[in-house]
């Protein structure tokens, strides 16, 4: 009989090097510290190397943060977060297929427009963001995450612990695992799993209502998971 394991169990993470591609605007940014200030080794990464560097250098000295060019950074760690802008997406994914074999791609875009009424879900033809990834990158395992984390709160060292749950997609249970793990070297971030990956178009869409709930509010809102 196969051995039950608690879904509250993490793996040790600790050890995991993380290349944030995107990792200049503010949202990669922020995840690029937020892991750094936990131990993490991370690499920026952008089409830019010096833009890259010049991003890594702003998030302060001392500490484990570097950058590169998107390639680089790829083939350089052990976990990928995809934190571009929707419009490249897909060219970007194409054209690091071959760099990212192997690697546990966590996707975090969200396929989102705006006009005079506000934020609202774009349709994508593979279902989502992350089964785009999925379908562009066969060779890795992706994991949805990290959409509705504030690039505010996660850049504001004033901010000791980010008060909020992520919630991880996937239909790989140690990929998942090592992702909640991941979100959860974040002091006061949860890692919680959220279904398989066809279900992340869901996930990406709400992020529009979030960003209507901080404009209404003028706040910066993330979500808890009660009762888990």
């Amino acid at each position: 009989m196969a051995e039950q394991r608690s879904p509250y169990d993490f793996p040790d993470v600790s050890g995991l090097s993380v290349a944030v591609l995107g990792g200049t605007g503010d949202q990669g940014r922020g995840l690029a510290l937020r892991l750094a200030m936990a131990g993490h080794r991370v690499v920026i990464g952008s089409r830019n190397q010096e833009r890259a560097q010049g991003a890594a250098d702003e998030l302060g000295e001392g500490l484990p943060v570097s950058g590169a060019d998107n390639a680089e950074a790829a083939r350089g760690c052990d976990v990928v977060i995809v934190a571009v802008p929707w419009d490249g997406h897909r060219a970007l994914l194409e054209s690091l297929a071959a760099d990212l074999a192997g690697k546990l791609v966590v996707d975090c875009v969200n396929p989102l427009g705006f006009d005079s009424k506000g934020p609202y879900a774009l349709e994508v033809p593979e279902g989502s963001a992350a089964q785009q990834a999925e379908a562009l990158l066969p060779d890795s395992r992706v994991v949805a995450a990290f959409h509705h984390v504030s690039a505010v709160a996660l850049l504001d060292p004033e901010i000791e612990r980010v008060d909020l749950d992520v919630l991880v997609l996937g239909d790989d249970r140690d990929a998942t695992d090592t992702v909640r793990a991941l979100a959860a070297r974040i002091p006061g971030v949860r890692g919680i799993y959220g279904g398989r990956l066809r279900n992340a178009h869901q996930v990406e869409a709400l992020t529009a209502n979030i960003i209507a709930v901080n404009r209404r509010y003028k706040a910066h809102a993330g979500l808890r998971i009660t009762d888990v």
